[in-house]
């Protein structure tokens, strides 16, 4: 099993789970990963610092303000914002975050519409947190045709495939 394969496996094994990035101003990839870990069963928190509420639940501004500690993080918003949830991370003892990219793993592939940050991605390591840096989960959880497809294709050039 190829080492993506292996890290999504313990990132979905996981059962509570913070969304990083969901959006009230329109339908987002996060809006859709977070409902995605909501209906598979999971515990979901999301997290925007400027909404109360998300989808009929509170909505938090940061992990330190859940009421429990999640056990991953799902991220989709700027790498710059992504840095500052990995520091929380280290700082709360999350061992397991997801940074999503649409084009894959490959480092610098879509600079302009990735969650993933190289410093953060250092951080993680540097602090035992498994990070997955890149691709998105409705590509492995319970994937759509559409997502079933991308997967498919990342797959067959390379895309999915981990250089750490």
């Amino acid at each position: 099993m190829a080492k993506i394969d292996e890290l999504v496996e313990q990132f979905l094994a996981l059962k509570k789970i913070a969304v990083v990035g969901v959006s009230d101003r329109r339908e987002t990839g996060c809006n859709m990963n977070y409902q995605k870990f909501k209906n598979s069963g999971y515990t979901t928190y999301a997290i925007n610092p400027r909404l109360d509420s998300f989808d009929g639940e509170l909505c938090y501004p940061n992990l330190k303000a859940l009421p429990e500690k999640p056990e991953g993080v799902f991220i989709l918003a700027n790498p710059k914002v992504t840095e500052q949830i990995v520091q929380e991370c280290v700082e709360l003892g999350i061992k397991h975050v997801w940074m999503h990219c649409m084009m894959g793993t490959r480092p610098g592939l879509a600079a302009g519409i990735t969650s993933v940050s190289s410093q953060a991605v250092k951080i993680c390591h540097e602090n035992s947190i498994q990070v997955i840096p890149g691709s998105c989960p409705n590509q492995f959880l319970k994937p759509d045709i559409g997502h079933r497809m991308m997967h498919g294709i990342w797959r067959i050039f390379g895309l999915l495939t981990l250089n750490a």
